[in-house]
């Protein structure tokens, strides 16, 4: 049976194996991995469902009415490629290498479907995006600590007794991590805003206020440094500046770190003891960084770790290959513009993006502030191609859509931002479409371009890799997967410590030191857009149909508006407004709402990204701050 891995973008990359049997396919995991362990999630167990659904693109269309209004033509392949590339010819004539942007991310993660396009772009000199959508706040705190933003191994977990989960809903999106942990016997805490099924799981949960994070890790720190619970040997060779942050959290009340965050005077002392004693590990999530908050507070989460001895005592990200040589920025001939993500519609309004071609990706579900995105799309001259599986809200504003196959269709490696294992997916069948990889070759030929490097083979390129990497390739087709050998890590900061006092924040014109402050909106409510468990982003909404379109409210706060429990309610501020039905709830505290991200509009209506703003946090790479949306709700 080949071997496949879910190329979703999700922690786990689970390796499994497949077949088609009688026509249809069938997946389980492959009971070999030590993290993924042999079980699927419950996406994982409806992949056939994805990959057999009756609604995946067959062949190309050309737009004939209106961006958005599904009005197309099929078209042949042959049509549609010359197409694209006449197009693109005549932009970059008129406009200039610049203005074209290729928009690709995460989607799918096989090393080849995401990396090998960008070839042909960096071939052209086009503009590239600059990702600051989903953990690059995170990674700039991490790296003003560490150096660094790849933590810990997560199976040395199985040498630890506790891990705290920080802001992340592991049980839905890290089930595997969640599993393994409580294989181990780790005792579970949970630090979050809301209830989640990770912390009703957990041995204790430790609810704050949203923001306050920062607040609350400074003060458990504070209570390990006054009370001398600390590792007094590691800190003393392996942090810098740890005098200055002792006096700097000793001007800290207790009483006002209380009050900020909503946990008792009580909870902070024992969280810190306790933390000490077991010496916690901390899995710091993803989505409270996206916030105007969200740098500070993990540059506070990630010192306590270091306070109780361990050298990269959090879990956040794990770049375990280089996959350079796949994407083949040395094909450019001057360096590339980057265009940051969260503001493409700033961009195509300004005229600055004349060719937007889109792949791995459905910006018209996932950016914030999507009211101005499809405004700037219908009312600019911008030439739009979507290479997707399904014809998904890009897809109708485009001028092109080329179906896309699936991972179960083609050869691909994937490596995880969780463990550290390269899995292998072989092709199980053929049904429709062609792989991001097949389209760039024909688009190179049909642009007239020689050049070598654009017509590599899939398997040339896996190969290349896995050598580079010092990987092998007999290994990884006899398992399925490969580990990747952890290289000894130091500290890459200024002092070549870990910094509590830290220098890389101070030249980027920030406290040297977590700070924190309170932030308030136009609007009453805070409005938090999670992911739902049946969903990654914007996928699997049109296949699994298990979506859960309400908005989550405390019992306090919709008392206020005279809103009982499924009633028909607005959710509006100046990015726009949605109609949907109001859940009363004691998961979400008061000052807080909830609706799950992401959905098809083109399904639903609408989805949370009609409320949420664009703003970027600069100070942290332009991270996304779309949770620091704050909206009123009414009933109608």
């Amino acid at each position: 049976m080949p071997f496949s891995v879910c190329m979703r973008d999700c922690y786990d990359t689970c390796s499994m194996v497949s077949e088609l049997k009688d026509g249809r396919l069938r997946v389980k995991g492959n009971p070999e991995h030590p993290i993924t362990a042999g079980f699927l999630c419950p996406k994982g167990a409806l992949l056939p469902r994805w990959f057999h659904a009756n609604d995946r693109l067959k062949n190309p269309l050309v737009r004939t009415g209106e961006r958005g209004s599904g009005s197309f033509l099929e078209t042949s392949w042959e049509e549609a490629i010359e197409l694209v590339a006449t197009k693109l010819r005549e932009i970059i004539e008129k406009h200039g290498s610049e203005s074209v942007l290729v928009y690709q991310y995460a989607g799918d993660r096989g090393v080849v479907n995401y990396a090998f396009p960008l070839r042909l772009f960096h071939y052209l000199n086009t503009a590239m995006l600059d990702y600051g959508i989903c953990d690059r706040a995170g990674q700039e705190a991490l790296k003003d600590v560490y150096g660094t933003a790849i933590g810990m191994d997560p199976e040395e977990l199985k040498n630890q007794k506790l891990i705290v989960y920080w802001g992340i809903n592991a049980f839905w999106t890290n089930l595997h991590g969640f599993t393994f942990a409580k294989k181990h016997g780790l005792e579970i805490w949970t630090v979050d805003v809301v209830r989640t099924e990770t912390a009703k799981r957990s041995d204790r949960f430790f609810r704050i206020r949203p923001d306050t994070d920062v607040l609350f890790a400074l003060g458990v720190a504070k209570v390990i440094i006054e009370e001398e619970l600390y590792d007094r040997v590691f800190v003393r060779e392996n942090v810098y500046g740890f005098e200055e942050f002792k006096n700097y959290v000793k001007t800290l009340s207790l009483d006002y770190v209380s009050r900020e965050t909503g946990i008792r005077v009580e909870e902070i002392e024992t969280f810190a003891r306790e933390f000490a004693e077991k010496r916690g590990i901390i899995h710091i999530g993803y989505g409270f960084q996206r916030s105007l908050a969200g740098g500070e507070a993990v540059r506070a989460i990630s010192i306590l770790p270091a306070l109780v001895g361990h050298r990269f005592g959090f879990i956040y990200d794990m770049k375990t290959i280089d996959k350079s040589y796949a994407e083949g920025a040395f094909l450019r001939t001057r360096p590339a513009r980057r265009i940051p993500q969260m503001k493409l519609a700033e961009y195509i309004e300004r005229g600055e993006v004349k060719f937007l071609y889109v792949y791995n990706s459905n910006p018209l579900a996932s950016l914030p502030n999507q009211n101005l995105l499809r405004k700037a799309l219908r009312e600019s001259d911008v030439f739009v191609v979507t290479h997707d599986i399904f014809l998904t809200d890009t897809a109708l504003y485009s001028d092109v859509v080329l179906p896309a196959n699936t991972f179960f269709e083609r050869l691909d490696i994937a490596d995880s931002y969780y463990h550290r294992h390269v899995a292998l997916n072989e092709p199980v069948a053929r049904l429709y479409g062609k792989s991001n990889s097949e389209i760039t070759r024909l688009l190179a030929k049909a642009l007239g371009i020689n050049n070598p490097y654009l017509y590599e083979s899939d398997e040339g390129i896996v190969k290349k890799v896995l050598e580079l990497n010092g990987l092998s390739w007999q290994e990884l087709k006899a398992k399925g997967f490969v580990k990747v050998p952890e290289k000894p890590k130091e500290w890459e900061t200024p002092s070549g410590k870990i910094e509590f006092y830290s220098q890389r924040a101070v030249r980027r014109g920030l406290s040297p030191f977590p700070e924190y402050r309170k932030f308030e909106g136009k609007y009453p409510l805070r409005l938090l857009t999670p992911t739902h468990r049946m969903t990654i982003t914007s996928q699997y909404h049109n296949t699994h149909g298990m979506i859960d379109p309400y908005l989550y409210i405390n019992p306090a706060d919709a008392s206020e508006r005279d809103i009982e429990d499924g009633d028909t309610i607005e959710v509006f501020n100046d990015n726009g407004s949605i109609r949907t039905e109001a859940r009363l709830t004691e998961d979400v505290p008061q000052g807080v709402v909830m609706l799950y991200k992401a959905f098809w509009v083109r399904l639903l209506g609408w989805n949370a990204n009609f409320l949420t703003g664009d703003e970027t946090v600069e100070r942290y790479g332009n991270g996304s701050a779309y949770h620091s949306t704050w909206v009123e709700i009414r009933k109608v």
